[in-house]
């Protein structure tokens, strides 16, 4: 056991140093934080359309009708806004991070080597996979800066369990997709194929529960269940939902044994 984490590790910090010393990665980061903070300081501030407008709406309507209105949440309306707004960035940003975890290797002739060497094959896509979610990690931290600087004014305090909950919701979240794009990467050498293909699963997946509506009876039902946008907006309204940890914990675990067993097909055709 001792020997299969210490694999683990040297494989989490392979993989992560060649994040941070990728230039592509280093580009996708800073569209990614350019992009967010775009986004943050509109639904903030916007005259229009920002969190604020919306509350100068509402006081104007009230005044307007006579009958009073359940006061609008500010900073739970915004964090819902926001991190709903991230989702969907991450969904164009998470296929490009994944799509050469296994691809590379395949393109470079090094998967030949991986997968003949002696260490189990889910030992390396569990590594791969840590390495790729940690690097996003450091993508989605300074957002709860942000957050944290700006719920610090609200009145009354906002707790801060909401805005850590919905960031572990889109920790699980980007998990989820990385480790089904390390899947399909492992099926190819070519990244933009990997990257297209993930983002086709990944849009099913968010939209399977409109998929579902139309569907009646028990399937309907469960294909509503395997909607990565239902349980992630669970997560971020402050709801711990265990279907909803197990659905995402599901996915990680499905990516992993896949690639594993994608892998594996390979060792057997070497041999």
């Amino acid at each position: 056991m001792r020997l299969i984490f210490a694999n683990i590790i040297a494989i989490y910090r392979k993989e992560l140093q060649s994040y941070f010393a990728s230039p592509l990665a280093m580009a996708i980061a800073g569209i990614f934080w350019l992009i967010a903070g775009f986004f943050y300081v509109t639904i903030l501030l916007d005259p229009q359309r920002g969190i604020l407008a919306q509350v100068a709406a509402q006081a104007a309507v009230e005044q307007e009708l006579g009958t009073p209105r359940p006061p609008l949440d500010v900073p739970y309306e915004f964090l819902q806004f926001f991190l709903g707004t991230v989702a969907s960035l991450s969904l164009f940003i998470l296929p490009i991070l994944s799509m050469g975890l296994y691809a590379e290797e395949r393109k470079q002739g090094t998967l030949e080597l991986l997968a003949t060497s002696p260490v189990y094959n889910w030992t390396v896509a569990t590594g791969k996979l840590l390495g790729v979610v940690t690097f996003y990690i450091t993508m989605i931290a300074p957002l709860l800066l942000y957050e944290a600087i700006t719920f610090s004014v609200a009145e009354p305090a906002f707790p801060a369990t909401i805005p850590l909950l919905g960031h572990l919701g889109l920790i699980l979240l980007a998990a989820s997709v990385l480790s089904l794009g390390m899947f399909v990467s492992s099926l190819t050498d070519s990244t933009i194929l990997s990257a297209i293909l993930t983002f086709a699963l990944v849009l099913f997946l968010w939209i399977v529960n409109l998929i579902a509506a139309n569907v009646p009876g028990p399937v309907g039902e469960a294909l509503a269940h395997l909607s990565i946008l239902e349980n992630y907006s669970n997560l971020i309204q402050g709801v711990v939902d265990i279907s909803s940890l197990v659905l995402f914990a599901s996915y990680i675990f499905l990516g992993i044994f896949l690639t594993a067993q994608s892998i594996e097909t390979l060792r057997f055709q070497q041999n």
